[in-house]
This record gives structure tokens, sequence and C-alpha cells, in this order.
């Protein structure tokens, strides 16, 4: 009889004491072996490059490029591999965020050991699993009663800061009208139009203004 491959899994935090738990609790499980392990954004897009896991285990706010951004740039580069959020957070914005992002599970730090291997060989067979507070979050907010549903606004992936830049862009603000009225620097205004090229892949300027536009951006400013 041929053997069942492990689940290969990549553990993405800023504590190491986080990583080396995790390492330790999947140590004695003969169908999970960590492959890999990184403190932030984009040293886990690089170990998946590399390791090619069957699942991340992912924490969201890290220092540099955070988990949601990871989350989203892992699962284009490589859609074979799930996306397990395992964070301290589990506001609306935090667990919606990561939902766009292409996550599937997402679970709060205090969890169970039980619970976490759970999700992870659940999430490497291609189910979406939730912990309980989060899937009722979720569930109330499908049946329409979520006190805090998630916000509606365009291109999630910016910051509020970006999403002001942009919206004075679309307006046809220029780098200096657009540092006067914010009141920062030039050099500040060229960093966040930077980071939005970047984050929504666009080549230049009338790009993303035709992308802004097209979500509304522009009209009010």
């Amino acid at each position: 009889m041929t053997a069942v491959e492990p689940i290969r899994i990549v553990v993405v935090d800023d504590h190491p004491l986080m990583r080396e738990g995790l390492r330790a609790l999947v140590a004695s499980l003969p169908d999970i072996e960590v492959v890999g392990e990184a403190c932030d954004g984009d040293a886990a897009r690089r170990e998946v490059q590399l390791t090619h896991p069957d699942v991340v285990v992912m924490d969201l706010h890290m220092p540099g490029t955070n988990g949601v951004d990871a989350t989203r740039a892992i699962v284009r580069a490589a859609p074979a591999t799930r996306v397990l959020v395992l964070t301290m957070f589990e506001d609306d914005e935090s667990v919606f965020a990561a939902m766009r992002a292409g996550a599937s599970g997402y679970l709060v730090k205090g969890a169970q050991q039980e619970e976490i291997i759970r999700a992870v060989r659940s999430v490497a067979v291609g189910q979406a699993i939730f912990g309980p507070s989060v899937a009722r979050r979720i569930i109330d907010f499908f049946a329409g009663g979520a006190p805090f549903a998630p916000t509606a606004e365009p291109f999630p992936e910016l910051t509020a800061r970006e999403r002001e830049v942009l919206d004075l862009i679309a307006a046809g603000r220029s780098n200096s009208a657009i540092a006067r009225q914010l009141v920062i620097s030039g050099k500040t205004v060229s960093n966040h139009i930077s980071a939005i090229f970047a984050k929504l892949a666009v080549a230049d300027r009338a790009e993303v203004i035709v992308r802004a536009r097209q979500a509304g951006l522009g009209t009010n400013s």
C-alpha cells in the first residue's frame, strides 16, 4: 500500500514562540509536516515559492507586509495552496478582509489544539472552516442581521489614506495638490501612489484613474 503524503504546512507569525508552538503541536502527527516558517508577509510568499505547501497557517497583523496582502498574493500565485488564518483579531474588518483575500479558514488564537489540527486537515482538502465566533459573524452578515456589517469601500486592499489619495488622483489632482490638501509631504504622496499602483496592479496614472472612476471615486473631491 502506498503511504499517504503528509499535509505540508508553512507557519507565518511574527512571534517565534507561536511558530515554535505550532511546530511542536504537529511534531507527533504523521499526517502533517511543517516545511517552512516566516515572520512576515514577504517572507511567507518566498517560503511558499520555495516549499509549495498544501496549507499556510497565517497571522494577519505583522510588521511589513500584512497577512491579508500576503494571503491575496499567495492565492494568486499558488492556487493549490490554501490559507488558514490564525490570529488574535476577530473584528469584522479583519475577518472579511481575509475572506476577500482568499483565505479558506479563520481561527482566533486561543482555539483548542484539536480545533487547529482539524482546521488544517479540512482546508487541505478544499473545505472552508471558521471558528465558532467567526462563523457566527458570517452567518449574521449573510442573514442581513450583522450589527457590524463590513463596509462596501472600493479597493479593500488599500489603506484608508491610500483610498483618500486615490480619490484625489481620480479627481484630477496633481501630486502637489494632493500633498497640500492632505497636509503631507510630496514624498509621502509618491510613496502612497507607488503602493496603490502595486496593490491594484496598474502601470500608470491613466489606468489607475480609469479603475478608480469605475468604482465611483473622484466625484466628490
